[in-house]
């Protein structure tokens, strides 16, 4: 009988298709840290696994590991290369939480645009006058590019355009294979994107080094808006906030850190107009249940030898 870990809080709706489920046991451990599932790997056949580090070490302790399904979409937290050394399967949900995801772009886009926490903060406490200074602006006529224009991307620009907003996409990779139909351009380069931008939106997996870097925070315009809902250290958090404290950069919202939690003396704490939210663009309720369902879906599956291969994102690797 496979055995399933699940590491991380999840939805009861999950937990109930595996009460459900014939022929699998499963351990669940609700904290969501590497060092809280360690004493369980041995005994696991399979793993579902939140946000949290997925080692090397963790992947050999679990000598009898036959697939790794993440609560999600991203996977730069699990050591690929151990799991393809062991021909071990890493499969991520569908097309489960990018409403969520682009609601909450779409969210601080407007956020920032109409400085919400300094409104806010006027009501509270004070100055009532400090709406005389029309730091609020408006989001319709203005300049959207969107980096990666996957299914986030895509999602984040129709509601724009409901806004009135005139949109742009980044994608070096649709611009090769195939452009999507739509309003949608492309724009020529980044450069380019980011020189005509009045709010820059970004999308696209975690790389080596920042998309969005001191030199490309320059190329935008002064007074331009950055929202990253995407992965922490796709923005150059530093560079960004020297941006925001010369005035190049208006304002920015962020969901992801590169370390998360960020420390108490982060410096982009002390701006009051960026914000901050804690890693919940795709954590609603209802694409967390869709999430849970999902990745313990996956590897119901894969014992029932009916894994979608479009979900395994290491496929090209496994023999």
């Amino acid at each position: 009988m496979p055995h399933i870990l699940i590491a991380g809080k999840l939805h009861p709706a999950g937990l109930a298709l595996l009460e459900a489920a014939q022929g699998v046991s499963f351990t669940h451990v609700e904290e969501i840290s590497e060092a809280s599932f360690q004493p369980y790997l041995e005994q696991s056949d399979a793993m579902v696994i939140r946000t949290q580090p997925m080692g090397g070490a963790s992947i050999a302790k679990a000598a009898k590991l036959q697939i790794v399904s993440r609560h999600g979409v991203g996977y730069d937290a699990v050591d690929l290369a151990a799991l393809n050394a062991r021909n071990i399967p890493l499969c991520i949900v569908g097309d489960v939480n990018s409403v969520s995801v682009a609601e909450h772009s779409m969210l601080m886009i407007l956020a920032c645009a109409k400085q919400i926490i300094r409104s806010d903060a006027a009501v509270r406490v004070g100055p009532w006058g400090w709406r005389n200074q029309l730091e609020q602006g408006e989001v319709s006529g203005k300049h959207l590019l969107i980096i990666g224009y996957g299914r986030i991307g895509r999602h984040l620009a129709q509601m724009a355009s409901g806004f009135g907003m005139q949109i742009a996409a980044h994608d070096p990779y649709l611009a090769k294979n195939g452009w999507p139909a739509g309003n949608v351009a492309s724009a020529a380069n980044l450069a380019a994107g980011l020189a005509q931008a009045d709010f820059v939106s970004v999308h696209v997996p975690k790389a080596d080094t920042p998309i969005l870097g001191a030199a490309e925070i320059a190329q935008m315009k002064r007074g331009a808006i950055i929202v990253n809902t995407a992965r922490g250290g796709i923005v150059d958090e530093a560079a960004l906030a020297e941006a925001l404290r010369t005035g190049h950069i208006a304002a920015a919202g962020l969901d992801v850190f590169d370390t998360e939690p960020p420390s108490p003396d982060h410096p982009l704490l002390a701006f009051d107009q960026v914000i901050l939210t804690p890693h919940t663009a795709g954590l609603t309720r209802e694409a967390a249940e869709r999430m849970a369902i999902a990745s313990v879906q996956n590897v119901l599956d894969h014992f029932a030898g009916q894994l979608d291969p479009a979900l395994i994102v290491n496929k090209d690797a496994l023999l």
